[in-house]
């Protein structure tokens, strides 16, 4: 059986994840903010007696580290760990008002993913050469290139894609692998407030269910939907002149303020 540790997992792409792993009899640890909705989740899990539940907010390190402490005493150590905990605002560097919501995105979509990492390292270390020991950074297809209007977003996960990466190279010779999963547009409520088009927007079961599959193989990196993949290419190789003039009138997420 298979120990997953989840972040983020209330909602979305983390609670997706958390109904693929249990329907292949994994023992959860599931952590998000809002426990009524945690309990429902693993109510509606196979087995809700094997997961655990973990209520707090995750720029809490001192408790995401305690709850990392209780699920490996409980389970005998995660396999799995899958920092998916994130947030997206719309921001702009010219308002004072934004850095504020500049320090909470970065503070949980990149801080936090070191935080959920951290605990569980020297464990996975002891286990790694009998048992698949997986740290899962999900960034996203917009951390490739700087969005306009998503300037803390994109840089929060650029940022993760940087920072997974570095952990894989220093990890490569305890054999626990460093995964990162980068979405494109997938259908959750994070997307679901958007009022500009997503292409090759994908349902969030199918998601999970590649991602996994990701995991399991310990992809080192892995763009989902593949279309997606070959846009990221293709971005990659876009001289700034020419990105800065297709994107410079992109539709951009709405400011909260």
């Amino acid at each position: 059986m298979q120990n997953v540790f989840i972040t983020g997992a209330s909602s979305g792409i983390g609670a997706a994840l958390a109904r693929q792993y249990a329907q292949q009899g994994a023992c959860l640890g599931l952590v998000a903010r809002r426990l009524e909705i945690l309990e429902e989740l693993r109510q509606s899990l196979p087995h809700p007696e094997r997961h655990h539940v973990y209520a707090l907010d995750v720029t809490n390190h001192a408790a995401l580290a305690a709850a990392a402490a209780e699920f490996n005493q409980a389970t005998g150590g995660a396999n799995i760990v899958i920092a998916n905990a994130g947030i997206s605002r719309g921001t702009l560097t010219e308002y004072t008002e934004d850095l504020p919501v500049f320090e909470q995105v970065v503070a949980t979509n990149l801080l936090a993913t070191v935080a959920t990492f951290a605990p569980f390292i020297q464990d996975m270390k002891t286990r790694a050469a009998q048992q698949t020991c997986r740290l899962v950074g999900i960034g996203s297809v917009a951390g490739i290139r700087g969005l306009p209007g998503a300037e803390a977003y994109s840089a929060s996960k650029a940022a993760v894609i940087s920072y997974c990466e570095s952990l894989r190279v220093e990890l490569r010779a305890s054999k626990i692998k460093v995964v990162t999963i980068c979405p494109g547009y997938i259908d959750t409520p994070m997307t679901q407030v958007n009022s500009y088009a997503m292409p090759f927007l994908m349902p969030v079961e199918k998601f999970a269910l590649k991602t996994c599959a990701a995991i399991q193989r310990g992809d080192s990196y892995r763009i989902i939907p593949w279309q997606m993949g070959w846009v990221a290419k293709l971005l990659r190789l876009l001289p700034n002149w020419i990105y800065d003039a297709v994107f410079a009138n992109a539709p951009q997420k709405t400011r909260e303020h």
